[in-house]
């Protein structure tokens, strides 16, 4: 799963939209990250490329499996660490902040020892 952190934050984007909103559409997604329409409709066409995504006829935009699964780690990543931070004392909107670059950088290893960590105490 080699990607950026732009396709990152879009299929996650995706994600969050799609729990609250019936369908997602390429302008919810801007609307969301506050990027122009077009900027969007480009990586669209590279996030469907790459098959991580559907954009049916209707613009309705569904992630595959294999985007699922990357928007759903990077999903998990972000709440854990923003949670964390958190409760270490960071304020809600630093923490998600911090969150959201640490996502992307962070190995798998170094993740889940977090995780475990947490969880354990």
């Amino acid at each position: 799963m080699n990607m950026n952190e732009s396709s990152e934050n879009y299929l996650e984007t995706i994600l969050v939209l799609s729990k609250t909103k019936p369908a997602v559409r390429a302008v919810d997604i801007a609307e969301e990250l506050g990027f122009k329409k077009s900027s969007v409709s480009v990586a669209m066409k590279n996030l469907r490329e790459k098959e991580h995504i559907c954009v049916s006829k209707e613009g309705f935009i569904t992630l595959t499996p294999s985007g699922q699964e990357i928007a759903e780690m990077i999903y998990e990543r972000h709440e854990l660490l923003t949670h964390w931070l958190v409760k270490l004392g960071v304020s809600k909107e630093i923490a998600a902040e911090d969150a959201c670059r640490i996502e992307h950088v962070l190995s798998s290893e170094s993740f889940n020892a977090i995780k475990n960590y947490i969880e354990s105490n």
